[in-house]
């Protein structure tokens, strides 16, 4: 039988858990001013949640464990390979900025929290005791119907995407004779410049539409129903985090400004003269987020990559004047 804690969908307990272990990592990482710890907490804490919905929901119905399963799989796979990684370069530096100031990083593990709990909601809705009260009258879930095989079959194209493409660029990075004056065009990396992302967006797609639970000889109440519809937040913000937060923005004109430097900043070396040009060619043949050929991609009109293939205007560097700043930036850097 479902243990009740707190309330009828672990809403509460899962929050408090999330809040706790977050804290705790934030505690740890300010006090010692390193970053091993940061993206482990958050990967790791996805897995903290579905084993504790999973045990004590005690329902094991094949949608539960299965679902459970995926998103620990997920969970494991993506706070070791980030372990692994800043274990390798030693430092964030995305943290940089924020890493001594108090607030600022504290507001990043606050909103840490925040992406934890909402991402996890299908499955944490899923293993609580408003949907397996459903089940215990003598009728259980239908498992295996075109629904369930759909959603399992998005996160495992989404996580072997994901996989792939972060071990690929990880190995890419790690080679001492990568050329610097080319992007990574290794891989999935030759059809899209963010490949993991992608495969993030894909695989949280799917989790959700498999944890919508139909019964065979009951059915759901229209709150429980009500609830597992409105977690669809969890893809959506997984979609707009990475779209337009911490994914793709912070990742698209750094990047751009990077390269060109290379060809036009103070003391740029001559052999990286053709830096910029590369790029340009780069981003004209490689979609920005869905995976598609460069032969497929390089002709299409432009109204189409920037409206439908999601290569906004908000991630274009303009090298008038993100270019300017950029060289002048780095003129007062080297003073």
């Amino acid at each position: 039988m479902a243990v009740y804690v707190l309330d009828q969908y672990y809403l509460a307990i899962t929050a408090l858990v999330t809040t706790a272990y977050q804290l705790l990592g934030f505690t740890i990482a300010w006090t010692f001013q390193f970053d091993k710890i940061t993206d482990f907490t958050g990967g790791s804490n996805f897995f903290l949640l579905a084993l504790l919905t999973l045990l004590i929901g005690n329902e094991f119905h094949a949608r539960n464990v299965v679902a459970s399963v995926l998103v620990m799989v997920w969970a494991t796979r993506i706070a070791g390979f980030l372990l692994l990684r800043v274990l390798k370069t030693g430092s964030d530096n995305r943290f940089d900025e924020i890493r001594s100031n108090f607030f600022k990083f504290l507001g990043f593990w606050l909103g840490q929290i925040l992406w934890v709990w909402t991402v996890s909601l299908p499955l944490i809705i899923l293993n609580s005791p408003a949907i397996s009260d459903t089940t215990r009258s003598g009728s259980s879930p239908a498992f295996g119907t075109s629904r369930d095989i759909s959603g399992i079959v998005l996160w495992t194209l989404g996580w072997l995407i994901e996989t792939v493409s972060d071990a690929q660029k990880f190995k890419y990075k790690m080679a001492k004779d990568k050329p610097k004056d080319k992007p990574v065009l290794t891989g999935l990396w030759k059809w899209s410049r963010h490949p993991p992302y992608f495969g993030e967006i894909i695989c949280w797609w799917g989790i959700w539409i498999l944890c919508l639970s139909p019964t065979t000889n009951g059915t759901l109440s229209s709150s429980s129903k009500s609830a597992q519809y409105g977690a669809i937040v969890s893809p959506l913000l997984t979609l707009i985090l990475l779209m337009f937060g911490s994914g793709v923005p912070t990742a698209e004109k750094p990047q751009a400004k990077k390269f060109f430097l290379m060809s036009y900043g103070n003391n740029a070396p001559e052999e990286h003269a053709h830096a910029w040009s590369n790029y340009k060619n780069y981003l004209r043949k490689t979609s920005i987020l869905i995976p598609i050929p460069p032969v497929i991609y390089k002709p299409l009109p432009q109204f189409l990559k920037k409206t439908l293939l999601l290569d906004f205007p908000m991630y274009q560097f303009d090298e008038r004047k993100d270019g300017s700043a950029a060289i002048e930036q780095a003129r007062k850097d080297s003073v």
